[in-house]
């Protein structure tokens, strides 16, 4: 059931104002060191009044977007789900997939997949070789259409507005300064911008010439990268793929005669893809718990939760869909009314995060994945699980730990201990026997092998798994499952404390509910984490 209007109708500027607002701060957070600010320096980055600072980051933190840790704010791997519903949508990643892979397999060198950002380059598909001297760009990274071997390509199909706005972007660097969208690109060589366009237009003069571009330490000394085009059919390039390489392994020349022919029948390849793309009727799958979490967030923070940027990031989170949602799509996949759902994809397309095709379809577009995306597609399970576990043992003044099934064993993969005079000494890393643990009872329950009648089972139908002082004397504990994105049991958490602090009772009625709470939260960041980065599972 759609979430029914409860207020005026907003005009479509407030909206605006309100998804600007929030996705200021979420980019803000995204370029600092470690997606991590203070409240101060956030309030200086962002220009918003400090009131209207603590308002986005109540709304936000409550969405599971970021956290607050003392004076910092912090992104948080849910975030990812903006990120992730690009990627979904976007066509070149996924026809791009396994031509890429298997042009890197054939060349042993890097290959990069980009796209067209205004004027920009995005990175959607890495696939990168292990050496000492690796490439180290990520999917989401952009990089200035001057400074490597696409931005030649997309410059051809460049507007005059785009031209006009590259150009106010290079004479803003004038000099050599790093580019601030990609503060890790070392500085370029002194250039007034009038020298730098006159480069860009000689560069894009020759790619249309030779159908291909080169770049012979543009980015960075020693590195260099051979690009051509995917066509589309109305003749621009949606795309373009890359290999990447170092001068210890080749020249410019050498890289280009080596990879040249595999590479543009690798784009030919990613072109038929795209013009055969099977998936335009993909749909999201509409989840009503969506909508009511929403209805109750506002409920519990009243006047500090902000509806449009709440429902605004829902709307844009729902846009998964290769060829795009309408409008009534849109709103049946968030379960909002349908005129709440028009002004946020209106707000989002007038601040560069959506495009509407065929006056009715609503897509992301590049610029989403600067929303966080490349320095939190890297966390591991134990960065993501950790702040929660924190935030239990604070809650409830015991050790908490996760753990995976190692054999007969468990291995414990994260864990925050609390301060006792007396308390449990474990670390990452610590094996013990599964079967008299907590949380290998959990793990263990999810077996094929488990019967129906057996302790075990009654683990499974129960959800938890309670054990006292079998381990160890003293020592008891409660643990609970912690599920992947596709609802198996991937880990196991756990509190134990000393029987002298916690009884059994104590466990159950007081502990076990906010461990539960905790694994949900949990669960849902490692749901979004883990779409498309095999290192954030538990292993």
């Amino acid at each position: 059931m759609p979430v029914a209007e409860t207020t005026t109708p907003k005009p479509a500027g407030e909206s605006v104002t309100t998804l600007k607002r929030g996705l200021a701060v979420l980019g803000a957070l995204a370029a600092a060191p470690s997606a991590r600010m203070r409240r101060g320096d956030l309030v200086r980055a962002t220009g918003l009044a400090r009131a209207t600072l603590d308002r986005v980051t109540r709304t936000l933190a409550r969405l599971g977007y970021l956290r607050a840790e003392e004076s910092d704010v912090v992104l948080a791997p849910r975030l990812l789900e903006l990120g992730n519903a690009y990627l979904a949508a976007d066509p070149v990643s996924h026809a791009a997939a396994a031509p890429a892979r298997a042009l890197a397999d054939a060349l042993d060198e890097s290959v990069s997949v980009c796209v067209p950002d205004g004027d920009g380059v995005r990175f959607v598909l890495q696939c990168p070789r292990r050496r000492a001297m690796a490439v180290t760009f990520h999917v989401g990274d952009v990089l200035p259409a001057e400074r490597c071997a696409p931005g030649a390509i997309f410059a051809a199909d460049w507007d005059e507005d785009t031209w006009r706005i590259w150009r106010e972007r290079v004479r803003e660097t004038e000099g050599g300064r790093t580019w601030a969208a990609y503060p890790a690109l070392p500085p370029a060589p002194p250039q007034t911008a009038e020298e730098a366009a006159r480069e860009l237009s000689d560069r894009v003069a020759r790619t249309a010439g030779s159908g291909l571009a080169v770049d012979d330490q543009l980015v960075e000394s020693g590195l260099v990268a051979v690009a051509v085009p995917v066509r589309g059919r109305d003749g621009r390039s949606p795309c373009a793929v890359s290999v990447v390489s170092h001068t210890s392994r080749h020249t410019a020349a050498s890289l280009t005669g080596y990879a040249l022919d595999r590479l543009r029948a690798c784009a030919d390849t990613v072109g038929r893809a795209l013009t055969e793309d099977g998936r335009a009727h993909e749909r999201p799958v509409p989840d009503p718990a969506r909508a009511d979490a929403l209805r109750r967030a506002k409920e519990e923070l009243g006047a500090d939760f902000l509806q449009s940027l709440a429902r605004g990031l829902e709307v844009l989170a729902c846009l998964r869909a290769p060829a795009g949602l309408t409008l009534s799509e849109a709103a049946e996949a968030t379960g909002l009314a349908r005129a709440t759902v028009r002004r946020s994809l209106l707000a989002l397309t007038r601040l560069g995060y959506v495009a509407e095709s065929d006056g009715r379809r609503f897509s992301p577009l590049p610029r989403v994945l600067e929303l966080g995306y490349v320095p939190l597609s890297r966390l591991t399970f134990e960065q993501i699980a950790r702040p929660h576990l924190a935030d239990l043992v604070e809650r409830v003044h015991d050790s908490a730990s996760v753990s995976v099934l190692d054999g007969e064993h468990i291995r414990y993969v994260a864990r925050v201990a609390t301060t006792r005079i007396i308390g449990v000494d474990l670390g990452v890393g610590t094996r013990l026997p599964a079967r008299p643990t907590s949380m290998g009872r959990v793990l263990l329950a999810e077996h094929p092998s488990t019967g129906p009648s057996t302790p075990l089972a009654e683990v499974r139908r129960q959800g938890y798994a309670l054990v006292d002082q079998e381990l160890e004397e003293g020592l008891r504990s409660v643990a609970v499952p912690v599920r992947d994105r596709d609802g198996r049991v991937a880990a196991a958490m756990n509190v134990a404390a000393h029987a002298a602090h916690r009884s059994l009772d104590s466990l159950r009625e007081e502990v076990l509910p906010e461990l539960r709470e905790t694994a949900r939260r949990i669960e849902a960041d490692l749901a979004a984490a883990s779409e498309r980065n095999p290192s954030a599972r538990p292993r």
